[in-house]
């Protein structure tokens, strides 16, 4: 059902493609949109290595609200920033692909854990991070996706 890479050379392993929702911060994520357009925004995430699922939170309206209660399919595309090797004028980096269907969230406790660890991927500061739960915990949304399929590749940016 789901394509494999095509240049399995540049494939990476399941244990990398892990490592790397682990230490990047945000990706693109894609619904099916308004007259069945794709619709791509960037997000920030929390990969739960023990449940095996991603995490975002945000408001309870939107577009991408909208979307996932029409179609729960979704696909999240996460890269670094790349790096040049060697004396190469291209960067090269390494991107991961997930494709699964989202679920809504609306346990507080749940919300609040996971926004907690989503957060201490930017900050260490516990008073800033508690504050704001409680500041917002009450229009927050948890999203969590099932992975179904997850690739990833090693790329040449020429």
């Amino acid at each position: 059902m789901f394509r494999e890479v095509a240049r399995k050379k540049q494939a990476l392993s399941k244990e990398r493609c892990i490592e790397i929702l682990k230490q990047e911060k945000r990706g693109v994520l894609s619904v099916i949109g308004d007259e069945g357009y794709p619709y791509g925004m960037p997000i920030n995430h929390y990969y739960d290595e023990k449940e095996g699922k991603l995490y975002f939170h945000g408001g309870k309206a939107g577009h991408k609200i909208d979307a996932l209660k029409k179609n729960d399919k979704v696909s999240y595309c996460v890269y670094g920033d790349g790096v040049k090797e060697g004396d190469n004028w291209y960067l090269s980096f390494e991107s991961v692909i997930v494709f699964g269907r989202m679920r809504f969230i609306e346990d507080e406790s749940v919300i609040a854990e996971k926004s907690r660890a989503l957060s201490y991927k930017f900050t260490d500061d516990e008073k800033f991070i508690e504050d704001e739960i409680a500041k917002s915990l009450k229009g927050t949304l948890l999203l969590e996706l099932e992975i179904e399929h997850m690739s990833g590749k090693h790329i040449n940016e020429f």
